[in-house]
């Protein structure tokens, strides 16, 4: 199933990738993996790539920065990459991110594709050409739009993942439901996550995102609407991702933030109480454990002023008038911003 331009959704990765590459004379091919996508998803593809060298990563947000970049950069130079060359970034939303932010600034660009692994990264984060890594407790703080060649996505490789890290991806899904399909969020609601079809989930999903980009690829409008509740989200998972301990993955933290600004959504707009309990009680069910403490709010709420989307000095988010009707840049107060983690203390 071809989506856009460049996404390419498929049961067989192997061939998909193989014809690709045929069409197309690469002077050299690179794989940036960690080791859970060496050990469970590259012996998937490996034997459909010609020649290639592959840099591995540790795996984590926690090693998505300047550091690990210099690491990339060092090997591809020492490899002797030139600008016809190929990265290909086989994982998740850290190695998209980072492996195409990396590709983006070598020698001034060299060409990459994404192959996404988690569920996260299939529907969201390898689609539409946001590349970055984060810097301190601020996430994705330095980056640039590039979009890859190709993004070749296949559910299969979902069967790798840990029942928390498909979880994470499963808030994206909810997110995009929220903003634009109520028909989706009905769906979503009727079943748990371990009784839906990938197959058929992720393809809505992706072809949600797609059609947001594609009106709007630079961010400048409508694609704002895709940040619902990551003005919030962000401050918490920034806060957590240096702790030792209850650290929060990306979804687990948009799912709180979600909660969070569907509250302000009912405080400032026109989201009715129902569907706000409906969200509350729709995220604690999946995501039990996903929690803020209480004694870190303002700590956690001072992190959304250095958040990518404000303004004028001003904290922005996306709120929701009804599910499917978004309001980008919304403007907050930092005492708003602290109601609303309050509120998730209680109701996540």
């Amino acid at each position: 199933m071809q989506i856009g331009t460049n996404i390419t959704i498929t049961d067989n990765i192997a061939t998909g990738i193989k014809s690709f590459l045929d069409q197309h004379a690469y002077s050299k091919i690179g794989v940036l993996l960690d080791e859970n996508t060496r050990e469970h998803c590259y012996p998937l593809v490996r034997d459909c790539l010609p020649a290639h060298a592959t840099i591995e990563i540790k795996s984590g947000e926690r090693n998505k920065n300047l550091t690990t970049c210099g690491s990339i950069w060092q090997f591809l130079t020492d490899q002797q990459f030139d600008r016809l060359s190929l990265l290909i970034n086989l994982g998740g939303g850290v190695i998209g991110d980072m492996g195409g932010f990396c590709a983006a600034t070598f020698k001034r660009g060299i060409a990459f594709i994404n192959v996404p692994t988690t569920l996260l990264s299939q529907v969201d984060a390898s689609v539409g050409g946001k590349l970055g890594v984060d810097f301190g407790p601020y996430k994705n703080h330095i980056g640039l739009f590039q979009e890859p060649e190709r993004v070749f996505i296949d559910t299969i490789f979902l069967r790798t993942l840990p029942a928390r890290e498909l979880l994470s991806g499963f808030a994206e899904v909810i997110k995009h439901a929220l903003i634009a399909d109520p028909q989706l969020w009905k769906d979503l609601k009727s079943k748990s996550p371990w009784e839906l079809s990938w197959q058929e989930i992720v393809p809505k999903a992706v072809k949600i995102k797609e059609r947001i980009v594609a009106e709007d690829p630079r961010e400048n409008g409508l694609r704002k609407i895709l940040n619902f509740g990551h003005t919030l989200g962000h401050a918490i998972e920034g806060y957590y991702l240096g702790a030792s301990k209850n650290r929060l993955l990306h979804g687990e933290a948009i799912a709180i933030g979600m909660v969070a600004e569907a509250y302000l959504s009912n405080r400032r707009l026109s989201l009715i109480e129902p569907i706000l309990v409906e969200i509350g009680d729709f995220i604690r069910k999946n995501y039990p454990t996903a929690r803020i403490d209480r004694d870190k709010v303002r700590e956690i709420s001072e992190l959304a002023i250095q958040d990518k989307k404000n303004r004028n000095n001003e904290i922005r988010a996306v709120l929701l008038k009804d599910i499917g009707t978004p309001v980008a840049d919304v403007a907050i107060g930092l005492g708003e911003v602290e109601e609303a983690l309050q509120y998730c203390c209680d109701h996540t």
